[in-house]
């Protein structure tokens, strides 16, 4: 229901607490040193307000929990998977639904099942790990983001679009070397923004034109509907639930982290129509995974799961979630920090680029802005810049498009309260955003760095 009043509150109540703990700038300091400058490895209890990732952080509902004192525990075939195969088909409409521990299984049974190398996989955005998972296998991710996707500044209804030109030119100029098409809704590695639903059947009639299957990478496809219900006025009068399942009528097969609208801790799927698609990759779930009734979950986890789908399409708690982040991104906005326009649905990006210009992309800005705002107000929020994507397959070093530091917000689990203190402290290190310098490699692997690299301050500090 709408309000005439402008306040954002909760639409929960608080039944469990987590208490939070404190700590002085001075420790903060040497807790980032001894990380390595990397976020990643410090331990979470030193962490004042954790925005690293809204994957698996949310809290879940009483009739999730409620949900896993009935999970059924057998090895095959229990109850638990069948209340979760009906919710995710009463979404999706997809055929087959095979569960996982997480998305990032769903990707690798996908693409070790169906690519091989030389391959190319088009995508909005791909994010880190979809594009390590193609890249393991020899295949080339190649993201073809609408032009606007690339300019964090301009404030336009569906950046997260595919580049409908572009995926027709790919199509045509690789026939037999492109297996499958993904989108990413909402795109994550492009400041969080949404995919329109005439972008997606625009996708979906190319795909189908030259003979490709569509997937969607739907870990947030209940916060894209929500957008879609907003900025296209003829989905305006139709529940999320219409809207997703229009959605998901333009796919061939998706892959979820349920970890995020899913709204649950752990968990994932990979849904497909294709029978034979579908064969080779339960025997590569059985080889790594598990039976293809549990798929690496728990009964209770699969029971939390079949609520929070639903949960996810809530349109009190989506109007709630969405707001809130725009909340943040208004207040940063009137205050000149520069943002990803407009806000997404899970996250505010900052334009580390355009905060930091003084630092070129080889000291890393948008790390080194993340880091300062652990320093200075034990916030951690993640990078999405040239140490996420800088590194190239060939092992060469090529700027990142953009220089981001997102902070993705956990479900339900903050107060506004919160979000004022968070943004105090980002505007007090915009005030120090001269001072802040950049970050130079002491340890750096070859795959997926961000999460083990460890770094230094080039000139010796952080902020001086």
């Amino acid at each position: 229901m709408h309000s005439p009043f402008k306040t954002i509150i909760e639409p929960f109540r608080i039944k469990s607490v987590e208490p939070i703990r404190f700590t002085t700038r001075e420790e903060r300091a040497l807790l980032l040193a001894a990380a390595g400058y990397n976020p990643f490895l410090l331990r979470a209890e030193h962490v004042l307000i954790d925005l690293l990732t809204d994957s698996g952080t949310g809290a879940m509902s009483k009739h999730q929990w409620a949900g896993m004192m009935r999970g059924d525990e057998s090895y095959a075939g229990a109850d638990s998977f069948y209340r979760f195969e009906a919710a995710v088909r009463d979404i999706t409409r997809l055929k087959h639904i095979i569960p996982t521990h997480q998305g990032r299984a769903a990707e690798r049974i996908l693409f070790s099942t169906v690519l091989k190398p030389g391959d190319i996989v088009p995508n909005n955005t791909h994010f880190d790990t979809t594009r390590a998972n193609i890249e393991a296998c020899g295949a080339t991710a190649l993201d073809l983001p609408v032009p606007e996707g690339r300019q964090p500044a301009l404030r336009a209804p569906f950046k997260g679009n595919i580049d409908l030109a572009a995926l027709e030119r790919c199509l045509a100029e690789n026939p037999g070397r492109v297996p499958l098409v993904m989108i990413t809704v909402t795109n994550n590695s492009g400041g969080g923004q949404p995919v329109s639903l005439a972008n997606l059947r625009g996708a979906c009639s190319l795909c189908q034109k030259h003979g490709v299957p569509l997937f969607l990478d739907c870990c947030r496809f209940a916060e894209n509907t929500w957008f879609i219900k907003q900025r296209e006025p003829e989905f305006a009068d139709q529940t999320p639930l219409e809207i997703a399942r229009a959605m998901f009528a333009c796919a061939d097969g998706a892959t979820m982290s349920a970890k995020k609208d899913g709204m649950a801790n752990i968990g994932g799927f990979l849904a497909l129509n294709s029978d034979a698609w579908a064969e080779r990759c339960k025997h590569n779930l059985i080889l790594t995974e598990g039976f293809p009734t549990y798929g690496g979950l728990a009964g209770y986890d699969l029971e939390a799961l079949a609520v929070g789908f639903y949960e996810a399409l809530d349109e009190d708690y989506l109007r709630y979630r969405i707001r809130s982040i725009e909340y943040l991104g208004d207040l940063l906005t009137k205050n000149s920090v520069p943002i990803v326009q407009p806000t997404g649905g899970h996250a505010v990006y900052i334009d580390a680029k355009a905060m930091l210009p003084h630092l070129p992309a080889n000291e890393f800005p948008a790390w080194a802005l993340s880091c300062t705002l652990y320093l200075e107000g034990g916030v951690r929020g993640v990078e999405i810049g040239s140490v996420m994507f800088g590194r190239q397959p060939d092992g060469t070093e090529k700027p990142a498009a953009m220089e981001l530091v997102r902070l993705a917000f956990p479900r339900r689990v903050y107060t506004q309260s919160h979000v004022d203190y968070l943004g105090e402290i980002i505007l007090h290190v915009n005030g120090l955003r001269d001072r802040i310098h950049g970050l130079r490699f002491t340890h750096a692997p070859d795959v997926l760095r961000h999460f083990s690299a460890r770094f230094e301050p080039v000139g010796g500090t952080l902020v001086h």
